[in-house]
Order: structure tokens, then C-alpha cells, then sequence
């Protein structure tokens, strides 16, 4: 974290946030549900993620659909060192 950034804890995700995720634009050449996995997995915390998952397979969401190379998010995640409980909602 850069020293000029202060550190955010007990953000508040209510729903209306956690569903603005469903609408982010692609990132570059990315698909649409790629990009909207990978950025709710970078913002969000496993609580939220989990929220976010239901209301995006509930809209019709691909929680499998892959990126430019070929890869699910999960596979994209699986070395991450605190990946394991977005893994298990990912694959479940």
C-alpha cells in the first residue's frame, strides 16, 4: 500500500454496491463476465463475493467463462496465497 493511501477496514457492501459490479465495463479485450468476476474478486471480501456470485448467476453470469488465455477465474486465482474460500465458493 502506498504511504500516502490510509487503510480502509469495515467498508460497508450493501447491496446496491455489491450489484453495481454487475454493470463495471469489460477490462480491454476481456469478456464481460470475466471482467466482472475478476474486479468483485479484487474489491470485495469473501462475504461479499458470495453475495455478488448469486446475484450474478441469478442475472445469468458464467462463473466458468474464460479470459484471452483460456482461463477461469479460478484458474487464474489458484495460486493466490488467501485465494482458497473464493476457490471453494468459485467451484461449488
Amino acid at each position: 500500500m502506498r504511504p500516502d493511501k490510509e487503510k480502509v477496514v469495515d467498508e460497508v457492501w450493501d447491496d446496491e454496491r455489491i450489484l453495481s459490479f454487475l454493470d463495471k465495463a469489460p477490462l480491454g479485450d476481456e469478456t464481460a463476465d470475466f471482467s466482472r468476476l475478476l474486479y468483485a474478486y479484487r474489491s470485495m471480501r469473501v462475504d461479499d463475493f458470495q453475495r455478488f456470485l448469486d446475484a450474478f448467476k441469478a442475472q445469468g453470469g458464467d462463473v466458468n467463462c474464460v479470459n484471452r488465455q483460456g482461463q477461469t477465474l479460478a484458474d487464474t486465482i489458484r495460486t493466490h496465497g488467501k485465494a482458497a474460500p473464493f476457490l471453494a465458493l468459485l467451484e461449488s
